[in-house]
């Protein structure tokens, strides 16, 4: 894993906190060259930076992004390929927000909103990176969807159908661009400690570290997974979900999931 990580360029959206954090410092454990954490958070981004720079003088480069923003989103990628001498070779389109809500309190605006931030933020950072990685030879973009892309839990309609779309983008484009040498692998990083839970009171019991999910996700990126999924109950999401077979067994679950959401109960499932 640390051969096919050490020297490269890296550039990881959503790269202040949780999982994005987590992926810029294995990275440079792992002997990257250069790694450009990305974030909105600016303030954030800075203390992280400053952390990073003093471990790993010269590799480390934050630059504040809104990746709602195509204009934020090309020129991230290109203060990226400066500061890389002209490489981007690992592209994490990390950003993304949770989003829970009934669909009924749902407004056109949250829509545009969820698919702004969980879809186009990371087609604006596919567009900008391809013109590098097809320069140079070749490169990785690892796009992070869910576990709810096979389990889409009722009150987060929005998460559910923007991380869905992104999955899907993933999986065309990996057959499409195979033969330039670029390679795509959809993330799904498990249920992680993150800020993402701060607004539900906390990570449900079980969740793992950043840190933790990191590691897994550079293992599956290393040796090229179509989809890099951590956990059991994501492959068991994975398998069982759409099989027609297993359809009565599955309106049944998420049938409690919606009465319990209903009630104010988003953790206990």
């Amino acid at each position: 894993m640390k051969e096919y990580f050490a020297n490269k360029v890296a550039v990881i959206t959503g790269g202040a906190s949780g999982i994005g954090l987590a992926l810029c410092e294995e990275l440079l454990a792992l002997g990257a060259k250069a790694v450009v954490p990305a974030d909105l958070n600016e303030e954030k981004l800075k203390t992280e930076c400053v952390r990073l720079e003093a471990a790993y003088p010269g590799k480390v480069l934050g630059v504040r992004t809104d990746v709602t923003s195509r204009e934020s989103v090309f020129a991230l990628m290109k203060k990226a390929a400066e500061f890389g001498a002209g490489r981007v070779d690992l592209l994490f389109n990390n950003a993304g927000l949770g989003l829970g809500k009934a669909f009924d309190d749902t407004t056109d605006a949250d829509w545009k909103f969820a698919f702004d931030v969980n879809f186009y933020g990371a087609l604006y950072g596919i567009r900008a990176v391809l013109p590098i990685m097809r320069a140079q030879g070749g490169g990785h973009i690892a796009n992070t969807a869910s576990g709810i892309v096979f389990s889409p839990m009722p009150h987060q309609t929005l998460y559910s159908a923007s991380k869905a779309a992104l999955m899907a983008l993933t999986s065309s484009l990996r057959g499409e661009l195979w033969d330039e040498k670029i390679r795509l692998s959809t993330i799904i990083p498990g249920t992680v400690a993150t800020p993402i839970w701060e607004k539900a009171g906390g990570a449900p019991a079980g969740a793992i570290t950043p840190q933790e999910s990191a590691q897994g996700i550079l293992k599956g990126l290393a040796a090229n997974e179509r989809i890099i999924i951590l956990t059991e109950d994501d492959k068991n999401g994975a398998k069982y979900h759409f099989l027609p077979e297993y359809g009565e067994t599955v309106d049944e679950y998420f049938v409690k999931v919606a009465r319990q959401r209903r009630s104010g109960n988003f953790k206990e499932i």
